[in-house]
């Protein structure tokens, strides 16, 4: 056999060894994608910190999860936490793009359905991946050189300008509004449905389920405000042709600040995100993570 041939044939064993984790949920697999699930809860709970503190009158901002890594940075204790969240958001990006790379079709479904359902939950994974690896970018930059990107509402003001330069850029920046306001109201759905407690094994107490679920319903509540803000503002961004009307998470949580009893309102989608957090490490603990489990 050439070497080329032995080459390809180290690899397919290796995908084929990836493949069976992936699809039993074991092994390195599993562990990455609960260390990423333990890593997306820490930084949600990061931004409801910080943004519970603003509610309080504590000073400080309400800000990204990119905002709040940069504001831990100078923290005593801040690099070993971003270290460990560095390694979490990597290990989160893999499970994603490996979970994109092994699915499959439903065999219950005829093919045009099944098909189309695969490559949406593709698309699903790979966009996720490449958010937690655009935050493995940041976190890394925050340790070597302690500059991180630039927030969130300023990156969505030039990104929005940029866009609205190209052909058809305005219905390219409604579309992405579409989308992420889509994302909000199925975050809603998540909730009220509670369609995230199917993913979860067995093996939880009572007291874990209820109190799991709770946290999932709050927290889905939460992120759906967050990301319904965020995809009106896009949107209105589109309708009056002004990138200065698009705004990150951090824009969404200033913008809830800003409003009628402002505080209040603040600190209860803060609380909603601790929740969420909190959910997230309910979730590392007892999600079946198996590819299309």
């Amino acid at each position: 056999m050439s070497t080329v041939g032995r080459g390809e044939d180290v690899v397919r064993r290796k995908l084929d060894k990836t493949q069976a984790k992936a699809e039993r949920g074991s092994g390195w697999y599993a562990g990455a994608a609960r260390a990423g699930l333990v890593a997306k809860g820490v930084s949600y709970g990061l931004v409801a910190v910080l943004a519970i503190g603003v509610a309080v009158g504590q000073g400080g901002k309400a800000t990204s999860r990119s905002g709040a890594l940069a504001t831990i940075a100078d923290e005593s204790w801040g690099k070993i936490v971003l270290v460990l969240l560095a390694v979490g958001f990597a290990a989160y990006a893999i499970w994603r793009f490996i979970q994109a790379v092994f699915e499959r079709e439903d065999e219950h479904e005829n093919e045009a359905k099944s098909t189309a359902k695969k490559w949406g939950k593709r698309a699903g994974y790979v966009g996720r991946g490449l958010i937690y690896a655009g935050l493995t970018y940041t976190t890394i930059k925050l340790l070597t050189d302690g500059s991180g990107q630039q927030s969130q509402n300023q990156s969505a003001k030039q990104t929005t300008s940029t866009v609205f330069d190209w052909p058809g850029g305005r219905w390219l920046v409604a579309i992405g509004g579409l989308a992420v306001l889509g994302a909000g109201i199925w975050n809603v759905y998540r909730a009220l449905s509670r369609k995230y407690e199917e993913k979860w094994r067995g093996g939880m107490s009572r007291t874990e389920r209820t109190w799991g679920s709770r946290a999932g319903l709050i927290g889905h509540l939460a992120r759906g405000v967050v990301f319904g803000l965020v995809g009106i503002f896009l949107l209105k961004a589109a309708l009056e042709f002004d990138p200065d009307e698009a705004i990150g998470l951090d824009g969404a949580l200033q913008t809830l600040a800003n409003a009628p009893h402002g505080p209040w309102v603040l600190a209860l989608t803060a609380l909603g995100l601790l929740a969420y957090g909190l959910y997230c490490l309910v979730d590392a603990r007892y999600r079946d993570v198996s590819a299309n489990s």
